[in-house]
């Protein structure tokens, strides 16, 4: 029971930050008697595989906490942390140290699965409260949620290595956490949605009455203009008839005979 809990919290973790623990399983079984692993996962405290654990570490520290790019590194992570998780899982479940059960010796792929599971299920419920965390911050809360995301993975590799027992309180805890943090996200996102449509229905709407009011202007305007401009028609009219010369018409006079 014990070796499961531990394979299961260091599995999360990998769901988290695949690398951290990772890194943290090959350091103690490479440094202390905590961790004994199987001698088929024995590679995983070799000095090749913990520095290159650490370098593709520093690379997810950084590319998680810039936005935009964390989308496409989750996209990534999404084959490489059920991997590391199942790995994770059976190397530690395995442990004699752990548990004295040989199940989990015996069995290393139901360990890889259950394993690689876990860590699906945790990187898809990061997956699924990150987009919820920048749409309530617009953004900038990114970083923030993949700092407090490390520190969650390191402080369960701790607690599932050596208090493994603490491992489903932890579980408990980030489940109410995801489950807040999603839900908080939709219903944000909802009210903004109401917002806008209820902003784009009063500008509609003030768009509408502002076209009625100038229809009844021009319409009431209208006569207004057709009577000026017949006045204008009648004055210029006038004008033009005044300044032309009025002759009356004469008569003609009889033509007096020419003599010869």
């Amino acid at each position: 029971m014990l070796a499961a809990l531990t394979g299961a919290g260091l599995s999360a973790a990998a769901g988290l930050n695949a690398f951290i623990p990772l890194v943290l399983v090959g350091v103690f079984a490479r440094f202390t008697e905590f961790i004994q692993l199987p001698s088929h996962l024995e590679w995983l405290q070799s000095w090749p595989a913990i520095i290159i654990s650490l370098a593709l570490l520093v690379a997810e520290l950084i590319l998680d906490k810039i936005p935009g790019v964390d989308h496409v590194n989750d996209l990534i992570q999404t084959a490489v942390r059920p991997v590391v998780g199942g790995v994770i899982f059976a190397a530690t479940a395995a442990s004699t140290v752990v548990d004295q059960s040989n199940f989990w010796q015996d069995n290393p792929l139901i360990a890889g699965l259950v394993g690689a599971v876990i860590a699906l299920a945790t990187h898809v419920a990061k997956a699924a409260s990150r987009p919820a965390v920048n749409a309530t911050t617009g953004g900038t809360g990114a970083p923030l949620a993949s700092f407090a995301e490390d520190a969650i993975a390191v402080g369960l590799v701790l607690v599932a290595i050596f208090v493994p027992v603490l491992v489903v309180f932890v579980f408990i805890v980030m489940g109410i956490a995801v489950y807040r943090i999603v839900t908080t996200g939709r219903r944000r996102r909802r009210h903004r949605e109401m917002r806008q449509a209820e902003e784009r229905l009063e500008r509609e709407s003030h768009e509408a009455e502002g076209g009625m009011v100038a229809w009844w202007r021009s319409k009431w305007r209208e006569p207004r203009r057709l009577s000026r401009s017949a006045r204008h028609a009648w004055i210029e009219g006038k004008d033009a008839s005044a300044s032309t010369p009025h002759t009356p018409p004469t008569s003609q006079s009889p033509r007096t005979p020419q003599s010869p």
